[in-house]
């Protein structure tokens, strides 16, 4: 956990905010920032990760060459997805590429909020259980959602089909593991008024954690 690191504070609590595709997991990250946590995105940092001309970029484009690339020589990100529900090799590929800086970069985050004195420091990381990411954290919420709304946010966001929805939602940890796995649980029901319920009973239950924290070390 990052409470072990050197230069951590113990009284800072880590935070890994995770769940399904499409699950509302941005929305749950605003309305914990607008409480007055920290959140990080780990989707950001790998994006920063994969700028034109990092380590990670160049080995993405010498493994799989120039078209996926966008005109502007970013990669193009919808194509990978794309290409990592077609094969599943190229999902490795990229996580061994990508992943690695992606953690460096994380930590850099966590030294400089943790230096602040941040009671909770927080990251959003869909993959965080499929890349052995749990260890980093004191705690981690995964984000619920019902199967039918996954769906059909997929196919709106990303403009794919019914059958490419499924089939990116098929690749991720399944739901129920990624509950058993999690400390708390936030039931998106699909109303952002439900939801920021849901949030605000979070976050009591969180706080709660952070003045027995003695108890969980």
């Amino acid at each position: 956990m990052i409470n072990g690191n050197p230069g951590c504070k113990p009284s800072t609590l880590t935070l890994g905010i995770t769940g399904g595709i499409a699950s509302g997991k941005s929305v749950v990250c605003d309305l914990l920032a607008e409480k007055g946590i920290t959140v990080y995105s780990a989707d950001e940092l790998a994006r920063k990760a994969v700028g034109p001309g990092t380590d990670a970029y160049n080995g993405i484009v010498a493994r799989f060459g120039p078209d996926v690339l966008c005109a502007d020589n970013s990669l193009d990100r919808p194509k990978l997805r794309r290409m990592i529900v077609s094969d599943m090799a190229v999902k490795d590929v990229l996580e061994g590429l990508i992943h690695p800086e992606v953690i460096r970069l994380m930590t850099a985050c966590f030294e400089e909020a943790l230096k602040k004195g941040e009671t909770v420091v927080g990251v959003e990381v869909p993959l965080l259980f499929e890349t052995g990411l749990s260890h980093f954290f004191d705690y981690v919420a995964v984000v619920t959602v019902c199967h039918d709304i996954r769906i059909k946010r997929l196919m709106e966001r990303d403009s794919v089909s019914r059958r490419q929805a499924e089939a990116l939602a098929a690749i991720q940890m399944p739901e129920d593991e990624k509950i058993r796995k999690s400390d708390f649980v936030i039931e998106n029901k699909g109303s952002r008024d439900d939801l920021k319920i849901a949030v605000d009973r979070f976050y009591h239950m969180l706080m709660t954690c952070f003045e027995n924290r003695d108890e969980k070390a």
